[in-house]
């Protein structure tokens, strides 16, 4: 009798659950619907005014009275949603992304709330980018935020790409390695005291975001890598894998200023982790000084001068201002131009 019952119990528990997943499924499928249809609603009303706004004499003018009047007439009988700044919005909208193509297959997973997020980056370029990556890497509304505000896509593209290593897509190194690092999620103090083995667990404490923030591709292998050698043993603080330009990316932390010392040490790791452990079919590994500052003398008079194997990268432990971060990215781009400057030029 117990066993029946007990049965009966266990197929009631099990027909709930199927039942709560059709609906919960129902509910995420119906969202979907309803967003996709308000994001092609907003690009038509977009369209819609840019098209008649092509016909007036002065565009300029025309457009604003055009916006001012259609809000007046829209507020009145569908509400707030209509104003004239959410007007200029969805026109914003329609002229970064005026193929419908490219919005249907390039921008499926986004929310309004990623297009209204991206409207506010002026460039349109930039915007555009900020768009397709969100949706093709899955950001969340709040990554999307956080990257705009640490000027993802101008520490992205600071420099030229190198025609050396690069991808079938023509992609190189440095265009999927940022200078500098925005890495307040780690929760170190800029001005406390702390080691490198303390930078070292926080990367690995928030390893998840440290892998999005220093750019595309990075699959992480392992912490303090055992390399050895007939003479001896190294450790190699941080390894990835770069599944972009299919090869391994080392990384060391140093808490101060570079120096000649970990550029040299930097080298030896790259040599002998090709050596040891890169198989057929990866290419040359890559390696990446991180310090808390980087040095222009080093990069003109090292081994990093013509070096597209080695990489020193700036990490900063709080979020700068959007002047402060601009200005560090120049620098960093200088930076970069000596290291990669040819002797000839």
């Amino acid at each position: 009798m117990n066993t029946e019952k007990n049965t009966t119990i266990s197929s009631a528990s099990t027909i709930v659950d199927d039942i709560k997943t059709i609906i919960n499924n129902g509910r995420a499928a119906a969202y979907s619907a309803v967003n996709s249809v308000m994001i092609s609603t907003y690009w038509n009303i977009g369209r819609r005014i840019v098209e008649e706004e092509q016909h007036g004499n002065q565009r300029a003018e025309y457009g604003k009275e055009l916006i001012k009047m259609l809000a007046k007439e829209l507020t009145y009988e569908y509400g707030s949603g209509y104003s004239e700044r959410y007007l200029a919005y969805f026109r914003k909208f329609y002229i970064t992304v005026p193929d419908l193509k490219i919005l249907q297959t390039c921008l499926q997973n986004l929310k309004w709330s990623h297009i209204l997020m991206a409207l506010r980056v002026d460039d349109e370029t930039a915007r555009r980018w900020y768009l397709e990556t969100a949706s093709r890497e899955m950001w969340t509304v709040r990554t999307l935020d956080r990257n705009i505000s640490t000027q993802y896509y101008e520490r992205y593209f600071q420099q030229p790409a190198l025609p050396s290593q690069s991808d079938e897509q023509g992609i190189s190194a440095n265009e999927l390695i940022k200078s500098p690092i925005v890495a307040e999620f780690l929760g170190l103090k800029q001005d406390v005291h702390y080691s490198e083995s303390d930078l070292e667990s926080a990367i690995i404490e928030h390893i998840q975001e440290f892998i999005m923030e220093i750019g595309r591709g990075f699959a992480f292998v392992k912490r303090q890598q055992l390399i050895r050698t007939d003479a001896q043993d190294y450790f190699i603080d941080l390894v990835f894998y770069n599944v972009v330009l299919k090869c391994y990316v080392l990384v060391d932390l140093k808490v101060g200023k570079i120096t000649h010392q970990d550029v040299g040490q930097m080298d030896m790791y790259v040599r002998m982790y090709d050596e040891l452990k890169r198989t057929e079919g990866d290419n040359p590994t890559i390696g990446i000084v991180l310090c808390s500052e980087t040095d222009a003398d080093i990069a003109r008079y090292s081994i990093l001068k013509g070096n597209e194997q080695i990489f020193a990268t700036k990490y900063k432990l709080y979020l700068p201002t959007e002047e402060q971060l601009r200005n560090e990215i120049e620098k960093q781009k200088e930076i970069f131009m000596l290291q990669h400057k040819t002797n000839n030029e």
